[in-house]
């Protein structure tokens, strides 16, 4: 059997190829994640994210490449792979005729997991998710972000090494986000290795620790979201956003004047956008220039920010602006007519 990875990569891909015919939908990808950290995988409407996580919850077989999870290659030892996964598809996977309790308790004998230990943990999660109360309720009668908590319950019965989360927080309310996005959190914090994949960008740099973008198949950045970000930085330009009294023409000539001012633009009669190619000097330097010169031709600074990029920067220059559509090939089959569920549980 294939010897364990060490601590500091949980998550191996080498390689990774999946073709549907003559297209390609992952194409070489190669990342580690570390032990205990948040990966973020974003990308556009079919990059490849998804057809990535199939592959590693072993859920869809490679066509090339390797990867391993907590040492298990993913094809050859998928059994083993389950042991150490759990995973939050966009999906809900619960079955609204039976109550919070009775879903965990189906999935945890799927797990194989003892009855006493299943109760336990279903204790503990419940808890831990704030869905204690409601644990005897049908789940047909939860409201989308119940059935979520309980749907991530669920992937935690088998104390996973490796959480997947896809887009946990799509379609909810901003309270339950945030209480998801807090529990998130709380995971990362007792060392859970977890891989999120998110079309919020502001998510992302809220919770990941590294992300890696994906277009077209392939890995086309990875870094911590502060490295990413200076991807766009504009090669060390320094940005300032500024309003001032009595702003004029003259003030403006002064200003591109500076040795370090390349450009200004004009957001409205008393703001403008000053871009700057800082010295020896550094920031600073430009800064005390900057307000000098707008002190002497009589102005008066009422606002004065810098301007960071931000993760959806990257994401657009890196991926483009045009909109994808994305149409799966799978329908599903029309199924008899249910009795409608009960009243809705708020």
């Amino acid at each position: 059997m294939m010897g364990r990875e060490p601590q500091d990569d949980v998550i191996v891909v080498d390689d990774l190829v999946r073709e549907f015919g003559d297209f390609t939908a992952v194409d070489h990808m190669s990342f580690r994640v570390h032990e205990g950290e948040v990966f973020g995988l974003l990308g556009p409407n079919g990059a490849g994210k998804s057809t990535t996580i199939r592959m590693l919850c072993t859920l869809l077989r490679p066509t090339g490449g390797h990867a391993r999870i907590a040492g298990y290659d993913v094809v050859r030892q998928a059994s083993q792979v389950r042991q150490h996964i759990g995973l939050v598809a966009e999906k809900l996977i619960l079955y609204d005729r039976l109550t919070a309790r009775e879903n965990l308790r189906l999935f945890g004998k799927l797990n194989h997991l003892p009855e006493q230990v299943i109760d336990e943990r279903a204790d503990y999660w419940l808890d831990r998710l704030q869905m204690t109360r409601w644990q005897d309720h049908l789940a047909g009668t939860f409201s989308t972000g119940m059935k979520q908590r309980i749907n991530i319950a669920r992937a935690l019965l088998n104390m996973p090494r490796v959480l997947f989360l896809d887009e946990p927080t799509l379609g909810l309310d901003p309270q339950t986000t945030r209480s998801i996005r807090e529990f998130i959190m709380e995971l990362h914090k007792q060392g859970m290795t977890i891989i999120l994949t998110t079309h919020m960008m502001a998510e992302a740099e809220m919770l990941c620790d590294r992300v890696g973008i994906v277009d077209h198949g392939k890995m086309v950045a990875l870094d911590t979201p502060g490295g990413l970000k200076r991807l766009v930085s504009d090669n060390g330009r320094l940005v300032l956003e500024l309003e001032i009294s009595n702003l004029s023409e003259s003030m403006v000539r002064d200003l591109q004047a500076l040795p370090e001012v390349a450009s200004i633009d004009h957001e409205s009669a008393t703001s403008l956008r000053l871009h700057a190619q800082p010295g020896e000097g550094g920031s600073t330097e430009v800064l005390s220039r900057v307000i000098a010169a707008i002190h002497a031709d009589g102005g008066r600074i009422l606002r004065l920010s810098t301007v960071e990029p931000t993760l959806e920067d990257v994401f657009l220059k890196l991926t483009g602006r045009a909109m994808r559509d994305e149409a799966s090939e799978k329908v599903a089959p029309r199924r008899g007519h249910w009795r409608r569920a009960a009243t809705r549980v708020r």
